[in-house]
């Protein structure tokens, strides 16, 4: 028999399964390829775990005794290097499980009820973001008299006024930015679409920066350097996501900022700026393509402390 064969072999019904909820959130529910790689990860941990201890690996085997002992699994689990898996990641883990679980039960599977499944309490986390007065020392970091500072800079400008992913901007393409208009629309998470905004100043730099280049090439941004024989539309030549992080990295240390900036961060900064300056929650929401409010509230406590100081700082002061 085969490596091939008997890898096949040894797949059980739940195997299969997750294979196929793996292609229903590809197709159906248009998960990006980092979602579902991590969704792999986790469900297929939790698919060894239970041929490991001998139980059976099918959804009707599935029950809270087996969820129960799982997570007990999950707490004590350590990688090669000693580290022990953080409340998040151990949540990460229950949470793939109970969407599982949510598919098999709506497409006819008898298993444990997702709704049964209670999800381990996170960590507290700070939400980390720039005052303005960081974001300026940060956007002012790239040299735009050098082709690559010229990029960096339009890179930055866009993030900050956008409030885009990372995996959002690197995606963008030239023909899908109208900088008269001002705006242009992108497909984010689960297939959602919307409408971003640029600033006056982002429509500034990104203009300097298209106006600089010497290709027509696809891809908005582009790796400087390098062999510039390419295909036509130059998708080699596409910034990657990881590119782009090491770029807002190496403008986070030159800044020497309090805060490690990511472009996560600056998408925080984005939301945050526009709370604190009285934009609507709801409004914030579609700029940042939130599917549920909840996820923008984590915003909210920020802004309310904002006001807290204000208060405090102004209220009374003349009696």
């Amino acid at each position: 028999m085969t490596d091939q064969a008997k890898e096949k072999s040894s797949r059980t019904e739940l195997d299969r399964l997750i294979e196929d909820f793996l292609e229903h959130l590809e197709i159906e529910r248009q998960s990006s390829p980092l979602t579902i790689r991590n969704y792999r990860h986790y469900l297929g941990r939790f698919s060894n775990w239970l041929k490991r201890n001998s139980f059976k690996a099918k959804p009707s085997s599935i029950d809270l005794e087996k969820i129960k002992k799982y997570r007990v699994y999950l707490a004590r689990f350590s990688a090669p290097n000693g580290q022990l898996l953080s409340r998040s990641t151990q949540a990460y883990h229950v949470i793939a499980l109970r969407s599982f679980l949510r598919w098999l039960v709506k497409n006819d599977h008898q298993t444990l009820a997702p709704e049964k499944v209670d999800l381990p309490k996170s960590e507290s986390r700070s939400l980390k973001f720039l005052s303005t007065e960081q974001v300026e020392r940060f956007l002012a970091q790239p040299l735009p008299s050098k082709k690559t500072g010229l990029r960096d800079k339009a890179i930055l400008e866009t993030l900050f006024s956008t409030g885009l992913r990372v995996s959002e901007l690197v995606r963008l393409s030239r023909d899908q930015i109208d900088l008269k208009r001002r705006e242009f629309g992108v497909i984010g998470k689960g297939g959602r679409a919307r409408v971003v905004f640029l600033s006056e100043r982002a429509v500034k730099w990104l203009k300097k920066y298209l106006d600089n280049r010497e290709d027509n090439w696809k891809p908005l941004f582009i790796r400087l350097g390098g062999s510039q024989k390419v295909e036509e539309t130059g998708e080699k030549m596409r910034l990657t996501a990881r590119s782009v992080q090491r770029i807002v990295d190496k403008y986070s240390r030159k800044a020497k900022l309090p805060v490690k900036v990511t472009p996560h961060v600056i998408r925080h900064s984005f939301a945050t700026d526009l709370l604190i300056a009285g934009a609507d929650i709801r409004a914030v929401q579609e700029m940042l393509g939130h599917k549920n409010i909840q996820t923008t509230q984590i915003y909210t406590h920020v802004t309310n402390r904002q006001l807290r100081n204000v208060h405090e700082m102004f209220h009374g002061k003349g009696r």
